[in-house]
């Protein structure tokens, strides 16, 4: 129970980021279902592929991008609504950046940051959180940022750990893109406006079963399995991904949502690409205004 305590905690913040809800890696070839068409050349499948190569290759360039958005989730505590803004940097590889999240709805009802804005740092090996001046003042012991340390985090909390630890460090919102290639079960959809500007709509659904390995790079394959079987358990079976990408060929909105068969973990998030190219500065906190996450938990596993 411990484990999937500390891996909730670090998991509610970066999903809220819409920074590892979807990720892959381009398998290359063609063939598989979606889009229609035969498998001759020229077939609306691969054409779809090509197109979405090109926004694959042209997102992961430019290397940084501002983000807004909001994520609807079910949780047991309730419903959940959490908004989004800010920047983020994935020049050297994995996402770095700050993300002003607001959470509200029943599930934060009592919570410290309910219908506040909390900022969530992210740097090369750990995630901070900003818990503000009541944490602080209590549990906090006079630290405002909460540390989650990559490594620590994997370690304390298995796969989930060693998941978002592979998806923070290898992460872009390219690979939501190549995601979609990788399943190859994605069709375009059609033109449409994207806060006024005109953008190619492209839809597919992923099995979850199937997800864990496409989102991974570094994972062990024990670690997949653990990962799997976790996703499985939540009562998910398919998450739908929609992307759209404009002339540019940069993605500028991902919409995901997945359903759950057990009434709770239902997930509707929507995020938007702007500014590519923009300036991002990050620098962590002061060690003396921010405590490790195990020392909330005990540092049990």
């Amino acid at each position: 129970m411990q484990k999937t305590r500390i891996a909730a905690a670090a998991a509610g913040v970066v999903l809220t980021a819409g920074l590892t809800a979807c990720g892959g890696s381009d398998s290359g070839g063609d063939g598989g279902s979606g889009g229609g068409g035969s498998k001759a050349g020229g077939s609306p499948l691969q054409g779809t592929l090509v197109e979405l190569r090109k926004a694959s290759t042209a997102t992961e360039k430019q290397q940084s991008a501002k983000v807004d958005g909001v994520q609807k989730q079910t949780t047991p505590q309730g419903d959940m609504s959490s908004d989004l803004k800010g920047v983020m940097d994935w020049s050297e590889g994995g996402v770095t950046g700050d993300i002003e999240v607001t959470q509200s709805g029943s599930a934060t009802k009592g919570s410290p940051m309910g219908n506040k804005p909390m900022t969530v740092r992210y740097a090369k090996d750990a995630m901070y959180v900003n818990m503000g001046d009541e944490f602080a003042s209590t549990a906090g012991k006079g630290k405002h940022w909460i540390k989650y340390d990559y490594d620590v985090l994997a370690e304390k909390a298995g796969a989930s750990g060693a998941f978002m630890k592979d998806q923070l460090q290898n992460n872009n919102p390219a690979r939501s893109v190549q995601l979609l290639l990788a399943s190859k079960k994605v069709k375009q959809v059609g033109s449409e406006q994207v806060r006024g500007k005109k953008a190619t709509h492209y839809s597919g659904t992923v099995k979850v079963s199937e997800l864990a390995k496409m989102q991974s790079k570094d994972l062990s394959e024990k670690e997949l399995q653990q990962l799997q079987q976790q996703l499985e358990q939540t009562g998910m079976t398919t998450e739908k991904i929609d992307l759209w990408v404009d002339d540019q060929d940069l993605l500028v909105k991902k919409w995901e949502t997945a359903k759950s068969t057990k009434g709770q973990g239902d997930l509707d998030s929507t995020v938007y690409y702007s500014d590519y190219g923009t300036e991002v500065n990050v620098e962590d906190p002061s060690s003396s205004d921010a405590m490790d996450f195990t020392e909330l938990t005990g540092g049990q596993s």
